[in-house]
């Protein structure tokens, strides 16, 4: 079943760097009582990822909490190590919360997984965003493969 606009998160479990180390993120704790953008990438310093989507959100982190955002979070299916170094060689730390899907069981449980094996990457998430309410997706927007217009910070931006 693929996620659609209506939908509850389903729980599960992602992965963020702590003070600590690796620490959990529980979906239904996480995004309880809250309005979140969260918005996924194929992979970790791939190009359009590093150029485009990450940059796109981190520069316009201030204007999403001037528009009633708690919180932008990117995910993608890679481990915890990964996103951390991307996060803080793209200067998202403090403006966009970097979040872990290691084996890909969140994107499989919310049907919006895709196969680069053909890339050499595997089981990847689709690149997309949404607006997260109390748990409840509000706006989902998904890219045709190879595209890049819909998932934009700017894009997500003029849906609040």
């Amino acid at each position: 079943m693929t996620l659609k606009v209506g939908d509850k998160i389903p729980s599960s479990t992602l992965t963020t760097m702590t003070a600590d180390g690796p620490g959990p993120v529980n979906t239904d704790e996480y995004f309880a009582g809250r309005k979140i953008v969260v918005f996924s990438v194929p992979g970790a310093f791939t190009p359009t990822c590093s150029a485009k989507h990450l940059p796109g959100f981190v520069e316009n982190a201030e204007a999403f909490k001037a528009k009633g955002i708690d919180e932008v979070a990117c995910f993608a299916v890679n481990d915890v190590f990964v996103m951390h170094a991307w996060g803080k060689a793209s200067g998202a730390e403090g403006k966009v919360t970097m979040l872990a899907d290691g084996s890909g069981t969140f994107t499989k449980a919310i049907g919006l997984e895709m196969d680069a094996s053909a890339f050499g990457m595997g089981m990847r998430s689709k690149r997309f965003a949404m607006i997260v309410e109390d748990g409840t997706v509000t706006e989902l927007n998904v890219e045709d493969p190879g595209a890049f217009q819909v998932s934009s910070a700017e894009h997500i931006l003029s849906q609040l």
